[in-house]
């Protein structure tokens, strides 16, 4: 069976803009740019946001498609080299922000090997917990269920890398699949017709020719109402 994915996105929200870059707050479930693994797409970031502001663009980085957030876009091949050093050579400073289920430590160094195509490198993450949420939703036995809003630093790159850190910790995002828990999901989507994940881009700090650049987004519509939720119990 063939899934047409439809977005129907008509515009971006700029949250940075000058004559070499321009980095939008990227809404969940819209991809970046077409890739075999979502083929029948039929929209994107980089369309989009070409069409927006009338010029080429092209992205410096990648986000999930289900992950919200800071994504940076250069104006030219030129601005894109020098953006793309500043990624490879690991001096950008990416923080992102996650719902998940449970009640996480208040601060953890996540120094997990990840493998992907048969290669395992090192993945490093760092979390500090922002706060705790404990509400009236009966699940698994038990009466009340406990969330924490934690901050994500990443200090490597790797694939998928937060949310299988935080699977690992038995900590998995909300609205997370595959590496999430499948029945937390299944509860948000039936008592809250919640499906997105919550995983946030929050901030994005790098330097460009000299200059230190600092990029923040707001939390998308349905990561602030979850959150709005969980305050109220």
């Amino acid at each position: 069976m063939i899934i047409l994915y439809i977005y129907k996105v008509k515009e971006l929200e700029i949250v940075f803009e000058n004559e070499d870059l321009v980095a939008v707050n990227k809404p969940h479930g819209l991809l970046v740019h077409w890739t075999k693994l979502d083929r029948y797409a039929t929209e994107f970031a980089l369309q989009i946001l070409r069409d927006q502001i009338g010029q080429e663009v092209h992205p410096c980085h990648r986000l999930d498609r289900k992950t919200s957030g800071v994504l940076l876009f250069a104006k030219s091949k030129e601005a894109l080299s020098v953006v793309r050093k500043e990624f490879e050579e690991n001096r950008v400073k990416k923080t992102y922000h996650a719902l998940v289920r449970g009640f996480t430590a208040d601060a953890v160094h996540i120094d997990y090997e990840l493998t992907e195509n048969n290669k395992t490198q090192q993945a490093i993450t760092d979390l500090v917990t922002l706060d705790r949420f404990e509400i009236e939703l009966s699940h698994g036995g038990f009466e009340t269920s406990r969330y924490s809003l934690v901050e994500l630093k990443p200090q490597t790159g790797r694939y998928h890398q937060l949310r299988k850190h935080m699977a690992h910790l038995r900590h998995p995002i909300i609205g997370d699949r595959p590496h999430g828990c499948n029945k937390q999901n299944k509860l948000w989507k039936e008592r809250f017709g919640m499906t997105s994940m919550l995983l946030c881009a929050k901030e994005l700090t790098f330097n460009f020719h000299d200059e230190q650049i600092q990029i923040e987004a707001e939390y998308s519509e349905v990561f602030e109402s979850t959150l709005k939720k969980l305050k109220k119990g």
